[in-house]
């Protein structure tokens, strides 16, 4: 095998910030020199570390991840840790956009006794989220945010969770590569001001809380404004919290 430090020379020179921690879980997880040889020349050429991996690590859990899936970034612990503080047990919880399904198998987990539902329009985010969520108890269903769920939810769901894609249609292009080029351009294009689909769920949310249940929405400080009067024009009553630590932005609705 390849040293770890001539790994980390090499990852280093290709970019990689955190090229000794790459380079250790790369060599801990090829069987062969070869096999180790071809994973460093995919994360060279600018795959995410986590494809290549296959998981990513999230609020303490070994995610899975497919090529091609959202990598659930580390900002998005707080969507969680918010969520958490009003997750009741027994409460019905949708993640919405659950990609991987990473936010609904914290949640889970943190809160064994709750139903927890999550939806994607992306069949291969459904795949890889149904293996992580299945263990669980999660179901997933393949479809348009919350016209996936069964009917059955309409006016009982307690705390919804979406971290819908919010970057703007423009600022796409000056994302990192490894973002940009390898993850569905669908998981991160939110539109012209990046609150399309936020529109979308806000509008739609109020039919399916129930009384008194949260929407909570992944955002960004610039957009957070923004995003509690889009939650205030749907009868959400807004208010939004922010994490310095992790840099992560979550705008808080109530129902009626």
């Amino acid at each position: 095998m390849t040293p770890p430090s001539a790994i980390a020379a090499r990852l280093r020179a290709a970019g990689c910030v955190f090229a000794e921690d790459e380079a250790r879980l790369l060599t801990s997880a090829a069987r062969t020199p070869d096999e180790l040889a071809a994973m460093v020349e995919r994360r060279v050429r600018g795959l995410p570390l986590e494809h290549i991996l296959g998981w990513a690590e999230f609020y303490g859990l070994r995610v899975q991840v497919d090529p091609g899936v959202f990598v659930p970034r580390r900002r998005t612990e707080f969507l969680v840790s918010q969520a958490l503080a009003v997750c009741r047990p027994g409460a019905i919880v949708v993640d919405l956009c659950c990609g991987s399904g990473a936010v609904g198998a914290a949640l889970s987990s943190a809160t064994p006794t709750i139903e927890l539902y999550a939806t994607d329009i992306d069949s291969a985010a459904v795949e890889c989220a149904r293996r992580n969520l299945s263990a669980l108890g999660g179901r997933v269903f393949e479809g348009d945010l919350l016209d996936a769920l069964p009917a059955a939810l309409r006016g009982r769901v307690d705390v919804l969770v979406a971290n819908a894609p919010y970057v703007p249609t423009g600022a796409i292009e000056r994302m990192p590569p490894e973002a940009r080029l390898h993850e569905a351009r669908l998981a991160l294009d939110g539109g012209a001001d990046g609150l399309d689909v936020q529109r979308r769920v806000a509008a739609a949310a109020p039919a399916w809380l129930a009384p008194g249940g949260y929407l909570l929405v992944e955002t960004s400080q610039a957009q957070a404004a923004h995003t509690m009067a889009v939650f205030a024009q749907n009868g959400l009553t807004p208010k939004v919290v922010h994490s310095d630590d992790l840099d992560g932005t979550v705008v808080i609705g109530t129902g009626g």
